[in-house]
């Protein structure tokens, strides 16, 4: 058995295992955990962010940009990802949120609290994934250049559609979008890891030839993917541990909405993908985009519009810690279900 399948085989325990992992460097190093964590710039951490872009790179590398003409033939799967990404997505986040901090959390949380809650989730479910989906469609096996073109196209829409969306989910008419925070994200998350792996398919396919590409370069690939992704879970749980321990009870009455709200989406998308007749390696990307979220730009709108402790933070904060190990059920889930 290979290393590759080994990992996996057993990806889950890896997974328990970093996210106590990292907890446990949180308590234990506390505050001086916090001088990583202000490695950033416009709300992305620089450690993370490298790391997620050892998890893009090795599908940025695999992208033809001569085939990219053809992603007018999976028009079906880019307006399956729009439609579920700004006109349904936002408003059953909106409905899971309230239902469960403002109804079902009534005896725990106080009416303000609930409606920061409410509010964090709004910044979520109104922010659809730009860097981890490329993660997500590498390892369920997506076409690299569908997931390319449907996250630039959500990037598009974005910069038009979330502050409306926004704005008229929490009622805020003075608001502004840090563009810091988007520009960046896309720059480190999409433009430069997709001009590093084009130089490199380029200078390895002449170099080496198409043969050797695909059958030795890519495979040694995966494992820096899986590892990098490991490694992130251990920095983000790490910067969190101290706040997961004192809290509790409040993370996990944050993470059963967002759970439910991002299998609802990927269901919602994966099933209309095949009432579409979509192909699996077109459904199950566009799939994954609506279940995650871009965390960086939550986090930041959190922040500025409530504080940093504020109730609204600590939710997109929660939604940044479970998404990788729901994003990586969801990874396992489509490729049980895959189909031809």
């Amino acid at each position: 058995m290979s290393g590759i399948s080994f990992f996996e085989k057993y990806l889950t325990l890896w997974v328990i295992l970093c996210i106590g992992v990292g907890i446990g460097i949180g308590a234990v190093l506390g505050e001086d955990i916090e001088v990583i964590a202000s490695w950033e710039y416009a709300h992305v951490n620089i450690p993370v962010a490298v790391l997620i872009w050892m998890m893009i790179f090795p599908m940025m590398v695999q992208i033809d940009f001569s085939s990219l003409k053809n992603v007018r033939n999976n028009q079906k799967g880019l307006w399956l990802t729009v439609v579920v990404n700004w006109l349904i997505k936002p408003f059953t986040m909106a409905f899971f949120a309230w239902i469960f901090f403002d109804k079902i959390y009534a005896a725990w949380l106080s009416p303000a609290l609930a409606d920061e809650y409410i509010a964090g989730a709004i910044l979520l479910g109104a922010a659809p994934c730009t860097a981890m989906v490329f993660v997500w469609s590498y390892l369920s096996k997506g076409d690299a250049n569908f997931t390319l073109v449907q996250v630039s196209v959500n990037d598009l829409i974005l910069l038009v559609a979330f502050v409306p969306i926004v704005q008229f989910l929490l009622g805020i008419t003075d608001f502004q979008i840090p563009y810091d925070v988007l520009v960046t994200s896309v720059i480190a998350f999409v433009v430069i890891p997709l001009g590093a792996g084009y130089l490199v398919n380029k200078w390895l396919v002449k170099k080496k030839g198409l043969e050797w590409f695909n059958r030795e370069f890519l495979p040694k690939l995966k494992p820096l993917s899986i590892a990098a992704l490991l490694s992130t879970l251990v920095l983000l749980f790490a910067f969190q541990g101290d706040q997961i321990l004192n809290a509790p009870f409040y993370i996990l009455l944050i993470a059963i909405p967002l759970t439910l709200q991002t299998y609802f989406i990927y269901f919602l998308s994966w099933f209309t993908g095949k009432f579409l007749k979509l192909p699996y390696r077109i459904c199950a990307p566009a799939a994954m985009i609506g279940a995650s979220n871009f965390f960086e730009l939550a986090v930041a709108v959190a922040i500025a519009l409530f504080g940093l402790n504020s109730g609204a933070a600590l939710v997109t904060v929660v939604g940044v810690l479970i998404e990788v190990p729901i994003m990586l059920h969801l990874v396992s889930i489509s490729k049980r279900l895959e189909y031809n």
